[in-house]
């Protein structure tokens, strides 16, 4: 990997080591402020509004003032409300700076996504993003741990210590990181505009937001519903903590090993996989009951999708995206995971509570097995593209990438990528 490569991990770790406030804002703004739980829904909700409105702003930022520009103020700005969070006082002036952090956290996601497609080789990328991902729940489950810890002191210190975290991965990539934004003089001259709408008409790619959409609203549940029904079942806290800690111990543990095993192998059949792990492990929730034993047995099965399934997805991603264009790409894509984040809690709830925990949880599943025939369908697709130009080269601006069959064209030695592996990604 190249070295910006890992200064940028490095940075990464370095945040989601002190992202501490929004694991712990709910609790927060109830025990602490003594607000409401509805109260901390809406700003849950604004949370998310704002992440959603910032995945295409900083996709367009990222394309035209380049990437670095737009991470480093989007982890200042991160920094400077979240310590403003912490002394916020009154309902509207919390909801109104909560909806700032997010607006700043999820800004971040498509220049550090540019990045790593604009540094990495083709080859590597899939890699590239595990290890990113791998950094991240690294990060996420230790700083979970340490909070509770650090809570007993006092909010503010979490507040504080976040936002000094922030700070310090703004300035590690101020120094660091050099501008990856392609050169204007070096886009050809022929090579179309894009456009937000531009983006929004590609077909294939939406159809790739589409499908993770769908399945983010199911993987939310794991975080909001999930719990509930677990409260239901007459789980414990404690309990509770130690089930859904295992899918950040997961994560950790077999992220590299599982990343090294799809290396070279069918992207379409890992994506299948994938949705079917996450779909069908959040429907055997149905089946638990009041076992915490098999709570986890089902986490562990939706955790194993979840590895397969997001490098394999964000080397899509970083393919289907025109180099000029990266930005705008990666920030539609991240747009599915902040509406999921917005709507997934309140649609799980609803269904919970007036459907029942059998119609909830089953139709996870649903949604699981309907995102699987979604990307064998585009698998096909892509595969029809291939058989009738399996030589053409890749129109400069278009997301049609040229394919060839998974075995005749070695990955490191190609001169061309091969689409249908998961290693492979351009």
């Amino acid at each position: 990997m190249p070295r910006s490569f890992w200064w940028l991990w490095t940075s990464t770790l370095i945040n989601k080591l002190g992202a501490f406030v929004v694991t712990f804002l709910a609790l927060y703004l109830t025990t602490d402020r003594g607000y409401s739980a509805s109260y901390a829904g809406l700003v849950a909700s604004l949370f998310g509004l704002g992440s959603a409105i910032a995945a295409i702003a900083a996709g367009v930022l990222t394309d035209r003032i380049g990437r670095r520009p737009t991470l480093v103020a989007a982890q200042l700005g991160t920094a400077l409300f979240t310590a403003v969070l912490g002394f916020a006082d009154g309902q509207v002036a919390i909801a109104a700076v909560a909806f700032l952090v997010g607006f700043c956290n999820n800004a971040t996601r498509p220049a550090t996504s540019a990045i790593i497609a604009d540094i990495v080789p083709a080859e590597d990328r899939v890699r590239a993003y595990s290890l990113n991902y791998w950094a991240i729940n690294i990060g996420f489950g230790l700083s979970a741990a340490a909070a509770g810890l650090i809570a007993t002191h006092g909010y503010l210190t979490l507040f504080l210590l976040d936002a000094f975290s922030t700070l310090v991965c703004a300035v590690v990539i101020f120094v660091r990181i050099p501008e990856t934004k392609p050169d204007a003089a070096a886009v050809r001259a022929d090579q179309p505009a894009v456009g937000l709408g531009t983006v929004f008409r590609d077909s294939r790619f939406m159809a790739v937001v589409a499908l993770n959409l769908l399945l983010a609203l199911v993987a939310q549940q794991g975080s909001t519903t999930l719990a509930v029904d677990m409260g239901r079942a007459g789980i414990t806290s404690t309990q509770y903590g130690l089930v859904i800690g295992l899918n950040g111990l997961l994560i950790v543990v077999l992220q590299i090993p599982l990343t090294r095993w799809m290396e070279g192998r069918n992207r379409t059949a890992l994506l299948v996989a994938s949705a079917l792990f996450i779909g069908w492990g959040f429907g055997l929730t149905a089946l638990a009951g009041s076992s915490a034993w098999f709570y986890a047995f089902t986490v562990a099965v939706w955790t194993i999708g979840e590895i397969l399934n997001t490098p394999t997805l964000m080397g899509l991603v970083a393919e289907l995206s025109p180099t000029h264009a990266r930005g705008r790409y990666q920030g539609v894509y991240s747009l599915s995971w902040s509406l999921a984040s917005f709507l997934g809690p309140a649609v799980g709830g609803v269904l919970l509570e007036r459907a029942g925990g059998a119609v909830m949880w089953g139709s996870c599943a649903v949604c699981g097995t309907v995102a699987a025939a979604g990307y064998v369908l585009l698998g096909r697709r892509q595969g029809a593209v291939a058989a009738a130009a399996p030589a053409r080269r890749t129109p400069v601006g278009t997301t049609v990438v040229e394919v060839g069959p998974p075995a005749a064209v070695p990955v490191k030695a190609a001169a061309r990528p091969v689409v249908g592996t998961a290693a492979a990604d351009s």
